[in-house]
């Protein structure tokens, strides 16, 4: 009886031992796959990341070249006759200008990136400007309902280097389905008006704005 209880006194701790084997043995294979598991997802992050963080100097590379090409910019200096207006605008954009118009419509330039699409398209310019036989007055009166409606916003306005003229800025709803920008001018018994119909050329138009003049 003796040796009975002896040799389970013996057989207990050997129990023991073998049961915490195995559960280090366990937990050592199951911290070995987290470890795994994390280390896979931590490289795919990372790959991700690098990733998201290339495409992103692509694109702020491609945006600086885009803009440095830009320059010098080009002058247009339009006809005595019409107040020779004057303005710069990039050298990789290019211009349809009719000076030798009759009626209502006496001067008309079409100016976008690259090529200039068909005049009789719905296209969107990034810059367009007329001088027309409608006076400064009435010219404004034709946006009043789309004034009252919310459409546009009318505010005065003075080009930077023509502080002696005051004219309108017209934002919003310019024409038909064409958001953008309009500034008008008084030129004697005519306007003048420069527009651009996207917003993503506001921030060109904006320097183009800041370098045209007229004589009134």
């Amino acid at each position: 009886m003796h040796k009975l209880d002896q040799a389970g006194s013996m057989v207990l701790p050997l129990v023991i031992v073998s049961v915490m084997f195995i559960a280090s043995l366990g937990f050592g294979i199951w911290a070995f796959a987290g470890r795994q598991d994390y280390k896979n997802n931590s490289d795919a992050k990372i790959t991700a990341a690098v990733g998201v963080a290339e495409e992103a100097l692509i694109i702020k590379k491609d945006e600086e070249f885009a803009e440095s090409s830009k320059s010098p910019y080009k002058s247009y200096q339009g006809p005595v006759t019409y107040g020779t207006l004057t303005f710069e605008y990039p050298k990789t954009w290019s211009a349809y200008i009719d000076e030798n118009g009759s009626g209502s419509l006496v001067l008309q330039g079409f100016v976008h990136p690259n090529f200039v699409p068909s005049t009789d398209s719905a296209a969107t310019y990034a810059l367009r400007f007329e001088v027309v036989n409608t006076g400064y007055d009435q010219l404004l009166k034709t946006y009043e309902s789309t004034v009252k409606t919310g459409k546009v916003k009318l505010s005065a306005y003075r080009a930077p280097r023509t502080q002696s003229e005051l004219g309108a800025r017209i934002e919003g709803e310019i024409s038909s389905k064409k958001q953008g920008v309009m500034v008008v001018f008084r030129l004697r018994d005519k306007s003048i008006k420069v527009w651009t119909e996207g917003q993503e050329y506001r921030a060109d138009f904006e320097r183009v704005l800041e370098t045209l003049t007229f004589v009134p």
